[in-house]
């Protein structure tokens, strides 16, 4: 055999050897897998989604799912954190200029439509139903949802504060007070009501709100 027929060959086993050329950046391909193991998991619940159904469903290899989320919780990590600003538009641009009532209605979404709304709810439902059984869906709720979402409403509000227009209640007890009030409304169905539709929650997060800055607002907010 010639030398260049060898070369020829080996140069066709090398490029095999590498695979296929890579077309998405790892961010891009995290991306993907977080979008299609979502699904997953809201199909069969936390307990039921492995780590080999996640690569089946996205359609990768084992290597390169582990390579990128070394486990599932690292998995689910990112969807946490994906939720939290499904539910929550913070940071925002420190020069808007909004009404307070519009700036809430807005930091929480309640313009979203009922296709959003069912999405993020589903979400809602499948922490809800898994958390008593597996307890690090409550240590990342807490890490990636809860407290970080107190953090970002509490820089808001201080910064309200710090323009004149707000009364200067301790922040962290006012984005207490705010995320329960709303939280409760958006996600949760009161008992004996009928089933809320996005536009009720609004309406009457809105309200909540409405209230809640006849107490904490200055005259001037």
């Amino acid at each position: 055999m010639t030398g260049s027929k060898i070369d020829e060959m080996t140069g066709r086993q090398e490029a095999r050897s590498r695979g296929r050329p890579k077309t998405r950046s790892d961010a891009a391909e995290r991306q993907r897998i977080v979008q299609s193991a979502r699904d997953l998991f809201l199909d069969v619940g936390y307990g039921g989604t492995t780590m080999d159904a996640v690569a089946a469903r996205c359609g990768v290899s084992k290597r390169t799912l582990y390579q990128l989320f070394p486990a599932k919780t690292d998995l689910f990590r990112v969807m946490v954190a994906d939720h939290r600003r499904s539910m929550l538009a913070l940071p925002r641009d420190p020069d808007e200029d909004l009404p307070l009532a519009k700036a809430l209605a807005a930091i929480f979404r309640l313009d979203i439509d009922e296709a959003e709304n069912r999405d993020r709810l589903a979400f809602v439902r499948l922490v809800l139903a898994d958390s008593d059984r597996f307890s690090e869906i409550g240590e990342m709720i807490v890490q990636e949802g809860a407290e970080p979402t107190a953090r970002l409403l509490e820089a808001w509000l201080i910064a309200q504060q710090e323009r004149g227009r707000l009364r200067p209640y301790p922040a962290e007890t006012l984005a207490r007070m705010l995320m329960d009030m709303i939280f409760s409304v958006l996600i949760k169905r009161f008992p004996g009501d009928r089933l809320l539709t996005v536009e009720d929650r609004a309406r009457h997060a809105r309200l909540c709100l409405e209230v809640f800055l006849e107490g904490a607002a200055t005259k001037a907010g």
